[in-house]
């Protein structure tokens, strides 16, 4: 049986995703507000993490 693993994106895929900079998305890492792993000391981010963090924001602003 194989399980479907989510697409990692790198932090430069998520700056140009969510056009923010590098700071901005270690910040978000770091406040929890952005889920994250590490690979070989590599961060690596969730493609739907990403898109839960938006969803938040859009909850949020709503």
């Amino acid at each position: 049986m194989t399980t479907a693993t989510p697409e990692l994106l790198t932090v430069p895929d998520v700056m140009v995703m969510l056009k923010v900079g590098r700071t901005k998305v270690y910040d978000l890492i770091r406040t929890h507000r952005l889920v994250s792993i590490k690979v070989d000391g590599c961060r690596r981010i969730p493609a739907n993490a990403v898109g839960d963090f938006v969803r938040s924001q859009l909850g949020e602003a709503a």
